[in-house]
């Protein structure tokens, strides 16, 4: 088969599926892995030279690497120092340390052992991060956690690929001097890294970015990367470790966002071949040898790094639903386990049927993930929130005039006005995340669920004068309006609204106050264009005034019609063409005035 050949099977096997995967909720990188199995040798048999495309796919773990370096800024590492050499570090080591005495006790020496308990140590981070973007979870607390573990297991894999050739290393050779000889090379091929990023890539990369070719600076990042590995590699160590310390190097450079931008559709690219690989590379006929073997490993991987997951996230006070969901969602083998077993039965330190086991394995606990986060999504946690539902925080303070439902972007501003004008309000805020964070800061903030009346009652709504609805999500927003207005018809509301139809509905509830959120800074910015464009700042003015009368005006006749979308329609074009029009009368007006002036009086 000719290598065009095997490029459109692999780019349309990772197309069908990666698509189907993501519809399905499950990941790209399942799809990847799926894709592979089906179109490799235990399958469909469409192509079978597996180990030149895993040679060339593992570029992409490489530039991978290089990314993370890049991204590793001081500050960065500074702020999540805690989570990052805390969380991390104890969940690599404790899970590595069990899994290699689980290892031990199934009868494999030392070096194997540590290799395959701290290789599954590590979980995927192309796959948890993902799954956590799909379901907008990444700035939430078991969020932000796993990124910081995640973190440090990929600092982590640098010194494990590092020590596997001298793991391997046999005991002539490390009697000979050799292993000692290879260990200098290996630093001396770092320090030549480090010195020579510091004084030579800047000013190279400062003379191809004066040459002006976007080409040519994605040709120079791609060099760096590939002369980094071939560094490496030369001297006996991965070829990630070099890139991953060219990374590093250019982590607080000026050009680190543009030579990241020109990486990553190959990182992307090339990361997916990887994967598509190791589901070819994937030993299907193990799971028929011996099905309950493997399912048995896989379930008790997935157990032990649950439970330590959730055990540190106690240990740290996560809240209990944090660490639940953080241990859901990282538990299973990780990427980088499928490079380290690879490598480490290329040094003999593993055998290849055991590296082939463990490569099934982590494959099936990435296929096992998904499964595991929807049944705790659509069974577990309604269960336990019907068995306790959430704790919100205690509001020990007397009523105060004002009440903030929502200390977002808006809530924060109004709250910081009321604050120099010293009126009391209190804050209630759904966000565990928003209410961290406003708390970091000092400010006063109650986390709690504002739908829910006894809350409301315990914020002494009755007292209140005025019911700031600030929430940024609209269903929420109307069923906090539904609630207050049912229970204390007397609390005036003033409501920040998404859009016309949410004005509408506020309206149906007997809101009188609201403001659309991007409405008067749209109409701000629209001022300043006219400004820009050379009309006078009075006419600019008179516009963007006679703009803002027509469409009130407007919102409140639709607001009789927006039930039914025809009618509503047809008041949108009226209410669009009666603008027009006003507008073009009122530029002949002024055309006609002008004509005047231009008028020689007779003399």
């Amino acid at each position: 088969m000719s290598f065009l050949q095997e490029a459109a099977i692999l780019l349309a096997a990772a197309i069908v599926a990666v698509t189907l995967f993501n519809k399905l909720g499950f990941g790209s990188v399942l799809g990847y892995l799926i894709a592979g199995v089906v179109i490799g040798p235990w399958a469909l048999g469409l192509i079978t030279d597996v180990d030149n495309i895993l040679h060339f796919a593992e570029l992409g773990v490489v530039l991978l690497l290089f990314i993370i370096g890049l991204e590793l800024q001081p500050s960065r590492l500074w702020v999540l120092r805690r989570s990052i050499f805390g969380m991390g570090l104890a969940q690599v080591v404790v899970t590595g340390v069990v899994l290699s005495c689980a290892a031990l006790s199934l009868g494999l020496p030392a070096p194997a052992a540590a290799i395959v308990g701290f290789g599954l140590s590590l979980s995927s981070t192309a796959f948890v991060l993902q799954l956590l973007a799909e379901k907008k979870q990444l700035n939430t607390v078991h969020g932000r956690s796993a990124f910081a573990i995640l973190l440090f297991q990929d600092l982590a894999v640098i010194p494990m690929l590092a020590l596997l050739p001298l793991l391997g290393m046999s005991e002539t050779a490390a009697a000979g001097g050799w292993g000692i000889e290879k260990l200098l090379l290996g630093i001396a091929a770092i320090v030549v890294m480090v010195v020579g990023g510091r004084y030579l890539l800047r000013p190279v990369f400062r003379l191809v970015a004066a040459a002006g070719s976007h080409e040519i600076f994605s040709a120079a990042s791609l060099l760096l990367v590939v002369a980094a590995t071939l560094l490496m590699e030369a001297v006996g160590l991965s070829m990630a470790l070099g890139a991953f310390v060219a990374g590093v190097l250019l982590a607080d450079s000026e050009y680190r966002h543009e030579i990241e931008a020109n990486i990553e559709p190959f990182k992307g690219l090339l990361l997916g071949l990887f994967f598509v690989a190791v589901g070819m590379s994937v030993n299907i006929g193990l799971l028929s040898s011996g099905p309950w073997l493997i399912v048995g490993l896989v379930l008790a991987l997935l157990l032990i790094k649950f439970t330590v997951l959730y055990g540190l996230a106690f240990a740290f006070k996560l809240p209990e639903r944090c660490g639940r969901k953080l241990a859901l969602v990282m538990p299973q083998g990780g990427e980088f386990a499928f490079v380290l077993f690879a490598a480490a039965a290329s040094y003999q330190i593993l055998s290849r049927s055991l590296a082939d086991t463990l490569i099934l394995v982590v494959t099936l606990s990435m296929a096992a993930t998904p499964l595991l986060v929807f049944l705790h999504d659509k069974l577990l946690r309604p269960w336990l929130e019907r068995q306790a539902p959430p704790v919100f925080d205690r509001i020990d303070e007397a009523g105060a005039p004002v009440i903030i439902a929502g200390f977002g972007r808006v809530g924060q501003i109004l709250g910081r006005i009321l604050r120099l004008k010293h009126i009391k309000f209190t804050a209630l805020e759904i966000s565990q995340t928003q209410v961290d964070f406003v708390r970091k800061f000092g400010g006063k903030i109650y986390y709690g669920d504002a739908s829910r009346i006894e809350l409301l009652r315990a914020a002494h709504a009755e007292q209140a004068k005025i019911f700031v609805l600030a929430v940024d999500d609209i269903q929420a927003s109307i069923k906090i309006a539904e609630t207050v207005k049912a229970n204390f018809p007397g609390l005036e509301i003033y409501a920040r609204v998404r859009n016309r139809h949410h004005a509408h509905v506020m309206m149906d509830l007997g809101v009188k106050v609201f403001v659309r959120e991007t409405y008067f800074s749209s109409l701000r910015l629209a001022e300043h264009v006219l400004s820009g464009l050379g009309l006078p700042q009075d006419e600019a003015k008179g516009s963007i005034e006679k703009f803002t009368a027509h469409d009130e005006a407007a919102l409140i006749r639709q607001h009789a019609v927006h039930h039914d979308e025809l009618q509503l329609i047809q008041s949108v074009k009226d209410t669009a063409e009666d603008l027009q029009n006003l507008f073009e009368a009122d530029i002949a007006s002024q055309d006609g005035v002008a004509a005047e002036k231009s008028v020689t009086p007779p003399g």
